[in-house]
Formats: structure tokens, C-alpha cells, sequence
């Protein structure tokens, strides 16, 4: 049984947005700064893909450790966040240390990836623990701030903005640690907190074959197949379509920037969706637009610029409106003890994904004409619906086997 309790106050669910996008600007905004700083005489054999993949990486073992010590479970979660988002922008800042080698900055934006598995699913989990009923549109809020972050870069850069990256870098650490300050003095625990234990591998084998968990985590790897990388080959998407229009203008200042940007609304707007219709069905809506996109793709190409100006902007919207859906499905479908541990190592395992697909399509652009190469993204969407297509026996399976 959840317990009774009185809506959460107004004010908790803008500071954990505020927070999940000032944390996760150590992430993103970050980025933007990278191409300058790799300009160092000390840096030059640094690549700004293996800078990008070392906070990756921190990420993806970051999550694996708070998993296996079920740290988002047994720390006060908002003391968690906080905790991390000052470490993270430590080595954020860390950045601006005269004569950086480039095993010195992989190291810094590894150990910012660490921390980042502090941020992102710990602020889901605080979520959870607050909006039981309702976490699809809470989460929503919570994945466009993350989607805002992401589009960032592309919005500094579309901007033409004269900041010089140091100061970049000093915005973003003093962001994050402001974001991580305000929700540790503002959010204490949330009412549907449960304290977790050690990691039990007899909890997280009876975890996987709850059938709605394991659709729900299918799903949400199927999504991670194709989100990221989507979101970075953007550029060549566009590079792409200049090349087969040579006739026409330069593109639309902000056509990147928008691209990803409008996901932010999509993925508030399937929030409200799931309140009326539960998480299931706008997460498969999405995945069913977003896998056509990708199916059509070679054919978008070839549209006139207004209308693949438009479709690109609709697969924005519905390459990630179902990531918030899918959240919400893995934490309501968890035990209240383990939540915060299925979150973070679903995240986890779907994080390591993208970069599996990253370099697929990385490794595949060589041997792959560019306008056929987003056909490859394809399996993602599609594994996610063949996991959800049985949607009225897993909500039954749901109604019937609650975990207490």
C-alpha cells in the first residue's frame, strides 16, 4: 500500500527540473568549449570524439557502481545529487588547469561522467519518489530539461555568442553546483522514499522477470539505440541534404538547434499525454513515428526544403518523447526499496548502447552511402514496439502483481 499524503508543495518538482538541466550542463554545455580548448599545443593529439566518449564512458561506470551499491537506494537522494553535482563541477573547472595533457583532460571529463551518474538517474529517482501517480509527467519535465541541455551547444553556437570558453566553463560548474545547492535545500525526501539495502542478484533476477519491467526496460533500450545517435549525427544529416540540393541556399540558422530543442516540448507534452492514457501508449506513438522517420529517412532527404525541414523537426519530437514514458514505466514497475537502483542501472545498460550504436554508425559511414546510414537506426524503434506490443496483458500482469 502507498502511503496517504497531501500533493507535493509547488515548488518541488521546477527545483528538481532546474537541477536536472543545471547538473547535466557539465554534460553538454561542456561540449561546447572542447573544440577550442583541444587547441592547446599540449592537446593535439587529443580527439574531440574520445574527449566526448570519455564522459561517456564515466557515465556508463558511474551507474554501474551506484547500481551495484545501491547508492541511489541507501544515501538520501537529494544529499546524493548535491554530492555530486559539487564533484562534478570540480572537474569541470578542473579544465581551466594551465598545461592540461591529454590524459589529464580524458581523466577530467571521465571523472565528470562519474559524477553526471549522481545527476541525471538520481533526479529521476528523486521524481519517483515524490509523483507515484503522475511520474510520466513529472519525468517529462525532467527529460526536456536534460533535452535542453543537450540542444545547448547547437543554440550557443546558432547564437554566435563572443563568451570565451573559460567563462563557459565557469558558468556551467557554478550552474551545476547552484542546481545541486537549491534542491538539497529545498527537496527533503520525497513521501514514497523506501531505503534500500545491498545489492541482492536474487532481487534484480526476480526484477527482470516482472513482465512489465522487462517490457518497459526493453523499450527504453530500443529508444537508447537511437537517440544519441540521432542527436549526434544531426550535423551530418543536414551536411547530407546540402549535398543533394547543391542548388539551394545555406540552411536555416538553428535548424540543429531546433531539431533537438523541440523534443523538450515533446517530451512535456507526452507527459500530459500519459495522464489521460498511462505511459504505454504515447512511449509506443513515439517509438512508431520515430522508427518511420528512420525508415523513411533516404526518402526525407529528397523533400523539398520546407517539408524536411518540417519532418526533421517531427523525429525530433518523437526520437525522445517516449524516454520520460519509459522511466516512469521501469520505476513504477520496481520494487519501492530497489526503485532507485532499476533506474540507475536500466540507465546504465541503455547508455552503454548508444555507444554501441555510436560506433556502429561511426565505423559504417566509411562502407555506407550517408543518405542510406540513418536506415541503421531503424532496430531500435522496432525492438521497442515488438517489447510493448502485448500492452493490455502487461497492464492486466501490473494490476494483478504490484510490488509492495
Amino acid at each position: 500500500m502507498e502511503p496517504a499524503t497531501c500533493p507535493p508543495r509547488p515548488w518541488i518538482l521546477p527545483v528538481i527540473v532546474f537541477a536536472q538541466f543545471a547538473g547535466t550542463s557539465l554534460w553538454f554545455a561542456g561540449n561546447s568549449v572542447l573544440p577550442e580548448l583541444l587547441l592547446s599545443p599540449g592537446l593535439r593529439g587529443a580527439s574531440l570524439g574520445g574527449v566526448v566518449s570519455a564522459v561517456q564512458l564515466g557515465f556508463i561506470v558511474g551507474t554501474l557502481l551506484f547500481a551495484l551499491l545501491t547508492l541511489a537506494d541507501r544515501v538520501p537522494p537529494a544529499r546524493l545529487f548535491l554530492l555530486s553535482a559539487l564533484a562534478g563541477s570540480l572537474t569541470n573547472l578542473g579544465l581551466l588547469l594551465p598545461g592540461l595533457s591529454a590524459a589529464t583532460v580524458l581523466g577530467l571529463r571521465f571523472g565528470t561522467g562519474l559524477c553526471l551518474a549522481g545527476i541525471y538517474p538520481v533526479g529521476m529517482k528523486i521524481a519517483a519518489d515524490y509523483y507515484a501517480g503522475g511520474l510520466g509527467k513529472a519525468l517529462g519535465f525532467l527529460v526536456g530539461a536534460l533535452v535542453l541541455g543537450t540542444a545547448l551547444p547547437h543554440g550557443l553556437r546558432w547564437l554566435g555568442t563572443g563568451l570565451a570558453w573559460q567563462a563557459v566553463v565557469v558558468a556551467t560548474s557554478g550552474l551545476a553546483a547552484g542546481g545541486g545547492l537549491l534542491l538539497w535545500l529545498l527537496v527533503p525526501d520525497g513521501p514514497f522514499r523506501r531505503p534500500g539495502s545491498r545489492l541482492q542478484l536474487g532481487v534484480v533476477r526476480s526484477i527482470w522477470r516482472h513482465p512489465p519491467f522487462r517490457a518497459a526496460a526493453l523499450g527504453y533500450f530500443g529508444h537508447m539505440w537511437e537517440l544519441y545517435t540521432f542527436w549526434a549525427f544531426v550535423p551530418l544529416l543536414l551536411t547530407t541534404y546540402r549535398q543533394l540540393h547543391p542548388a539551394l541556399p545555406v540552411l536555416p540558422a538553428g535548424l540543429a538547434f531546433g531539431t533537438i530543442a523541440s523534443g523538450a516540448l515533446a517530451c512535456v507534452g507526452s507527459g500530459y499525454l500519459a495522464r489521460r492514457w498511462g505511459s504505454w501508449r504515447p512511449a509506443r506513438w513515439a517509438l512508431a513515428v520515430s522508427g518511420t522517420c528512420c525508415l523513411l529517412s533516404p526518402w526525407l532527404l529528397q523533400l523539398p526544403l520546407p517539408l524536411f525541414a518540417g519532418s526533421l523537426l517531427v523525429w525530433g519530437l518523437a526520437v525522445v518523447a517516449d524516454s520520460p514514458q519509459f522511466s516512469a514505466l521501469v520505476a513504477q514497475q520496481a520494487p519501492a526499496a530497489s526503485k532507485g537502483t532499476a533506474l540507475t542501472l536500466v540507465t546504465c545498460l541503455g547508455f552503454a548502447l548508444t555507444v554501441v550504436s555510436l560506433q556502429v554508425f561511426g565505423a559504417l559511414q566509411q562502407v555506407v552511402e550517408a543518405r542510406y546510414l540513418f536506415l541503421l537506426l531503424t532496430p531500435g524503434p522496432a525492438l521497442g514496439l515488438w517489447a510493448t506490443r502485448r500492452r493490455a496483458t502487461l497492464e492486466a500482469l501490473a494490476a494483478r502483481e504490484p510490488w509492495s
